[in-house]
């Protein structure tokens, strides 16, 4: 068996925090299996991320932050994230074939 890694009781006090009045063991189980999920792919991203930035041994906010807006996972602001289809170009970029002159 391995170690918990969260409190079932406050898994289960989170659950009752959000409105719930009655929870089954499988909920708290269920919920602290995803808990964990989550967890380990923000943790992973974020030693990619430092890794990226030169830093080997220490993760910053930063690299924690980095991999939440850019994870596939629906988080509380999953609605801010905008396409790259959405970006304006910058104003100062200019079309290529209307710089030659004539």
């Amino acid at each position: 068996m391995t170690a918990r890694k969260f409190s079932l009781y406050d898994i289960e006090q989170f659950i009752r925090e959000a409105g719930a009045e009655r929870i089954t063991e499988d909920a708290v189980l269920g919920l602290e299996k995803e808990i964990e999920d989550l967890a380990e792919k923000i943790a992973n991203g974020a030693i990619r991320y430092a890794g990226h930035a030169g830093r080997s041994k220490l993760i910053r906010m930063e690299d924690v932050l980095l991999t939440d807006k850019h994870s596939h996972y629906p988080g509380p602001d999953a609605a801010d994230h905008r396409s790259p289809a959405n970006f304006r170009r910058n104003a100062r970029t200019t079309n290529p074939a209307s710089s030659i002159e004539r």
